[in-house]
This record gives C-alpha cells, sequence and structure tokens, in this order.
C-alpha cells in the first residue's frame, strides 16, 4: 500500500509543478523523509497523508488509490506556479480545503433534493 500511496503523491505532486523540497518544508519534514514516502520506502504517518491532501486538493483516501483515472481525476484542482514558499503552499492547502468543503456541501444539498 506504502508503493501506492507513494506513487499517488508523487504523481499529485508533479501535477502541481511542486518540487520534494516544497513539500517536505510545507510538511514540516525533511526532504529526504518525504522522498521516503514517494518511493514507498516508508509509511507516511495519517497526519502527513491528511496534510499532503489538502495540499493537492484532494480527499485522503484518494491516495490510496490504485485506480489511475481516478487518480488522474484528482488533478483538476492542479495549481501550477513557480517559486512558491511554505507560507504560500499552506495558503493555496486552506483554499484547496475550503473548495473540497463546499463541493461535499453542494453534494450533500443535491443529494438531499433528489
Amino acid at each position: 500500500m506504502k508503493v501506492i500511496i507513494g506513487k499517488n503523491m508523487s504523481k499529485l505532486r508533479v501535477a502541481n509543478n511542486l518540487t520534494q523540497q516544497q513539500v517536505a518544508d510545507y510538511l514540516g519534514i525533511t526532504r529526504s523523509a518525504y522522498s521516503n514516502y514517494e518511493d514507498g520506502v516508508r509509511e507516511a504517518p495519517m497526519e502527513v497523508l491528511l496534510r499532503s491532501a489538502d495540499l493537492f486538493g484532494c480527499d485522503a483516501h484518494l491516495l490510496l488509490e490504485r485506480n489511475e483515472d481516478v487518480v488522474d481525476n484528482m488533478l483538476v484542482c492542479a495549481f501550477r506556479v513557480d517559486e512558491l514558499s511554505a507560507d504560500d503552499l499552506h495558503e493555496i492547502s486552506d483554499f484547496k480545503r475550503i473548495v473540497k468543503n463546499y463541493m461535499k456541501i453542494k453534494r450533500l444539498f443535491r443529494d438531499e433534493k433528489s
């Protein structure tokens, strides 16, 4: 499972035009620790998965997804800008979390009306 998670984290990181160092800085860990998660060498703690999901704009359970089509659909929230600081990434992560929660609420109301 850690290989699948690592592959998905890597794909989402690249799609967002982020370096391993930028993501590691955002997560408050070393680049080598983050690299070990992407390479499937070490299992990422839940807090890392949750914060990574916020940064990548997806639900954490989707990092466990084996179906590449589902992972490709996560790339809708990819945000490509060069030279982002860790503070910038926190702001982007907060915004993506708001959008993600809005979409969940919208689906709930839509389902409730059905």
